[in-house]
């Protein structure tokens, strides 16, 4: 499972805006929000790559980061944030 920046600063309480502010301060993210060091975070950071056509612009290609499910920790870990604690399990209750 992968989330965009968006969803990985809702799982942390935070808005897209401060949690990439914090990757950024943390040399995590290039000033195009790209991972800084796609090879040493490919574990945890993604580049999704896209594109779509326009009828007046032709191709349109863009990228954003995804953070892969191992990365959620480890980004917590990296910016000192806490993991929302999992709920739990009830199901096995008769």
């Amino acid at each position: 499972m992968e989330r965009s920046l968006e969803k990985a600063a809702k799982y942390f309480g935070l808005t897209r805006p401060k949690l990439i502010a914090l990757m950024r301060e943390k040399g995590l993210l290039n000033d195009s929000n790209l991972p800084a060091f796609p090879l040493r975070d490919r574990d945890y950071l993604r580049v999704k790559d896209s594109n779509w056509y326009h009828d007046k612009a032709g191709m349109q290609y863009s990228q954003s980061t995804k953070v892969r499910q191992a990365g959620m920790p480890w980004l917590a870990n990296q910016l000192g944030l806490e993991l929302p604690a999992v709920p739990a399990d009830n199901r096995d209750v008769a």
